[in-house]
């Protein structure tokens, strides 16, 4: 028997805290249709969504530290936090399949990298969704401690607002220091 799963990671693009990866393999008794690419699903759809999945599927999650990020790149981060959430699952999968168009190395493991996979398979899209919510909820809760940075809101998006508050309150230690434009306000 075949066994796929589904890996995507989130938080490339953010200018603080790690990088997550999510691999799923779902259960053939997963209703399919529901699941969507994270990114078009309110906050309150991917929470229930995620529960359902974890629910109805083997999943794991990766992640790499911002210190990985600055000392290996942010593409290497992410390759780095798909081979954790693989190499964590509780079954090895026959087929691998990755959003993007690149691949970690792994030994003895088959991987296929699919362009806009989280819109193309179910198994991607779950994955999409898990890591999203188990970011989001990590960023949320350091918002509480670092309050006038509004994470809550922005994730840690370089928003005009984040920008601001970088400027007003300094740079901490969750944000990646290697990243435009954080880079050049040392």
């Amino acid at each position: 028997m075949k066994i796929i799963s589904g890996v995507d990671e989130v938080g490339r693009g953010s200018l603080i805290g790690p990088v997550y990866a999510a691999a799923v393999i779902l259960n053939k008794s997963i209703n399919k249709k529901f699941l969507k690419d994270s990114k078009i699903l309110t906050k309150s759809k991917r929470e229930i969504l995620s529960k359902y999945i974890k629910k109805n599927s083997l999943w794991s999650i990766g992640k790499a530290s911002v210190e990985e990020i600055e000392q290996i790149n942010i593409l290497q981060a992410s390759l780095l936090a798909m081979k954790r959430a693989i190499k964590k699952l509780k079954k090895k999968p026959s087929l691998v399949l990755i959003d993007g168009n690149r691949v970690p190395y792994i030994k003895n493991y088959k991987l296929k990298s699919i362009i806009k996979g989280d819109k193309k398979n179910a198994s991607i899209s779950a994955a999409s969704i898990i890591a999203k919510v188990t970011r989001d909820r990590m960023i949320t809760s350091l918002a509480k401690k670092f309050k006038g940075y509004h994470w809550d809101k922005n994730y840690g998006y370089g928003t005009k607002q984040h920008l601001k508050a970088i400027k007003n309150l300094g740079i901490t230690t969750h944000h990646r220091k290697t990243f435009s434009p954080i880079n050049k306000m040392k």
